[in-house]
């Protein structure tokens, strides 16, 4: 009985970290090959930047949209599900014949992702109650792995192959993705670590689920029936979405604007390209240290301070002094974006049941990357009306000011749940 319940909590490991490995495929895969696209599907210059829009405003309506149907199925199905459009939508899209289809079947296909990024926090909550910061290192690590990856792969698959085959070549991913899922629905009987095959919580769970004094309070079970939650009302939820929506905004500004910031400061391509993997590479030390730190500390608000000090000295180096000394600048500005795994720990971590736990994830999720994606827009525009990158970085100063505000506020030892408790909230 110990071998089989190992052998499901394994199974349901590989799951969450090769599901998350393919979260970012379709999306990243997409850019070093517009210019190779563009003879077979014509892109303007308006398409190209639709395009670059898709993914967070998929994102952000597919992930908003998912709790909602969290209701009526279970949360191994949906994830299932969700893969299972991923591929669809990445294999289709570079089988149509026109621009348009391509631009619908890609939103199919950032849909099942965004599906992908509101289910893994709470299925981590499920299966690994007592182990939640080092999953979510896990699965953030192998998430920033498939973003890197396709960017890198693509034009040498292309030039091998075709840029259809490069792109789609990513679904085969996707498909490895899905089979322990479909495993752990065909068995049997499969059950949460930590619960008891009726799925009550074990003894040695509840004793998992609590850290240490000085620790940061996990649940791996409701302790009382879950209250109604309107996380339009809730504090801690618009916490969670400003930390997480203002640091993707951040993020996907500096990955469509910084190569032109370089080039105009007098670096060439090849060195700005070089500055752009840089500040993306940094991302993954970060997914693996900061939720295992972080889930030591009982208030992590001191490593946001550390973080959104890395923003500004960031980001005042490339104002002031892009071309002098600028591997350090953007070094700090790669730093930043550490908060967007604490983020995604605190979903589980400000949160006492799994129910909790897939509402915060698509509320914060849902109207943070609908944040997000005016952030390379804004900063764009912002730039073309005053013809200086002064306006655009104080605009990306002002929304690093709702970062700190909203990490504040998350970042306390207070659960999602207490916000909707009559009387006085309990902390």
């Amino acid at each position: 009985m110990v071998v089989k319940k190992q052998r499901t909590v394994w199974l349901f490991a590989v799951a969450i970290i090769l599901t998350a490995l393919t979260l970012r495929s379709a999306v990243t895969v997409v850019p070093p090959l517009i210019s190779t696209i563009n003879n077979d599907r014509p892109l303007s210059p308006a398409t190209i930047g639709i395009l670059g829009m898709l993914p967070t405003a998929a994102f952000g309506l597919f992930g908003f949209l998912t709790p909602y149907v969290i209701r009526w199925a279970s949360l191994e199905k949906l994830i299932a599900l969700s893969v299972v459009v991923g591929i669809v939508g990445q294999i289709v899209r570079v089988l149509v014949p026109n621009t348009p289809l391509f631009l619908v079947f890609s939103v199919i296909a950032f849909g099942g992702l965004g599906a992908g990024n509101v289910l893994l926090p709470p299925l981590v909550k499920k299966y690994f109650p007592g182990k939640v910061g080092l999953m979510t290192a896990l699965y953030v690590t192998a998430l920033s792995v498939g973003t890197a990856l396709p960017a890198q792969l693509a034009v040498p698959i292309a030039d091998a192959t075709s840029w259809q085959i490069s792109l789609a070549s990513w679904a085969g991913i996707s498909t490895i993705a899905l089979i322990p899922w479909l495993v752990a629905l065909f068995s049997q009987r499969t059950t949460p670590a930590g619960t008891t095959a009726s799925g009550a919580p074990s003894a040695v769970a509840g004793q998992a689920a609590v850290a240490g004094q000085g620790e940061l309070e996990v649940h791996s079970a409701p302790v009382e029936p879950a209250p109604r939650m309107n996380l339009w009302r809730s504090p801690t939820a618009w916490g969670l979405t400003f930390m997480f929506g203002c640091t993707s905004l951040n993020t996907y500004a500096m990955f469509a604007w910084l190569p032109e910031i370089l080039s105009e400061a007098g670096l060439d391509r090849g060195q700005a390209g070089s500055m752009l993997a840089l500040f993306a590479a940094l991302g993954l030390p970060l997914s693996l240290g900061i939720p295992l730190l972080a889930a030591k500390m009982r208030n992590p608000f001191p490593a946001v301070m550390f973080m959104l000090g890395c923003f500004i000295a960031g980001y005042l180096g490339l104002l002031l002094s892009p071309a002098n000394g600028t591997w350090i600048w953007v070094a700090f500005a790669g730093l930043g974006p550490g908060t967007f795994p604490l983020s995604l720990l605190l979903i589980n971590h400000r949160t006492r049941t799994q129910v909790g736990a897939g509402a915060l994830s698509g509320f914060s999720q849902g109207m943070g990357y609908s944040l997000a994606c005016t952030g390379p827009l804004f900063f764009g525009l912002l730039h073309q009306w005053t013809g200086s990158w002064t306006a655009p970085f104080m605009f990306l100063f002002a929304t690093l000011l709702l970062l700190g505000a909203g990490a504040w506020i998350i970042c306390r030892p207070k659960m999602l749940e207490d916000d909707f408790l009559p009387g006085p909230a309990h902390s």
